[in-house]
């Protein structure tokens, strides 16, 4: 099996060496990343300048772009038969609830599926990173599982988070759905040195609600969460309320 090992963290993170390591177990691996942290891009392409990639090795190219750029590119220009899949990650940090609608990692591996191809996005959800490294044996288990399923069919996008404790005390797996996510106080108002207003978003408190088969709960209760997406974004609850309002008269 060829596989793309792509991330949003850059080529060089202790996630995605440890991801091109276990799927090199398991097929044939190349390695298309950004150059540099691209966390937060969600599925934005570069369209305003061209895109450089440069060779960093045996079947590794480092791009100055964004993960959906790496996913374009390695698909429809540098690998050559393209991948039969994308495993993007392992992210530094959880992506669950509305944040799979910012993260580059997730958007990487939805971009795969708009190309054809099943998609998996990996997340560490834990700031410990040091921890990564002992999730080898396990993930080179369950991808092996996922990856060699004659059911992993080219509209198969899978979402995965890590607890944030070593490996041997997780407590199992659960396949769930997205929860809901309330971050407060994450918009910082400040001044730069020279007196002028200015504006940081991140940090502050995270909450998140949902019911007991949910990823958030599924990771503070200590199991691995699988959740499956897809990119279709229709409301069909709301179809037949929305044409009630006839808005063609």
């Amino acid at each position: 099996m060829r596989i793309l090992c792509t991330n949003d963290d850059g080529l060089h993170s202790h996630g995605l060496e440890l991801l091109t390591g276990v799927c090199r177990t398991i097929g044939e691996v190349s390695c298309v990343a950004p150059d540099r942290e691209q966390s937060a891009t969600s599925h934005s392409l570069t369209l305003h300048r061209p895109l450089r990639a440069i060779p960093n090795g045996a079947d590794r190219w480092q791009v100055d772009g964004t993960p959906t750029d790496c996913v374009v590119l390695a698909m429809g220009a540098l690998l050559t038969p393209p991948p039969e899949v994308v495993v993007a990650g392992i992210n530094h940090g959880p992506n669950m609830g509305e944040d799979v609608l910012y993260s580059g990692t997730v958007a990487a591996a939805m971009e795969a599926l708009i190309l054809g191809v099943p998609g998996i996005a990996i997340s560490f959800a834990g700031s410990d990173y040091d921890l990564i490294p002992t999730y080898r044996e396990r993930l080179e288990h369950l991808l092996r599982r996922i990856l060699e399923d004659r059911r992993l069919t080219a509209d198969t996008l899978l979402n995965i988070n890590l607890p944030p404790i070593p490996s041997d005390r997780v407590r199992g797996l659960r396949v769930t759905t997205l929860g809901k996510r309330i971050y407060a106080e994450s918009l910082s108002r400040m001044r730069d040195p020279w007196g002028r207003e200015i504006f940081w978003i991140g940090g502050g408190r995270l909450d998140w609600s949902g019911g007991e088969d949910v990823d958030f709960k599924a990771v503070e209760d200590g199991c691995i969460s699988v959740t499956p997406l897809h990119a279709d974004l229709t409301n069909y609850r709301l179809l037949e309320s929305v044409r009630a309002w006839r808005l063609n008269e």
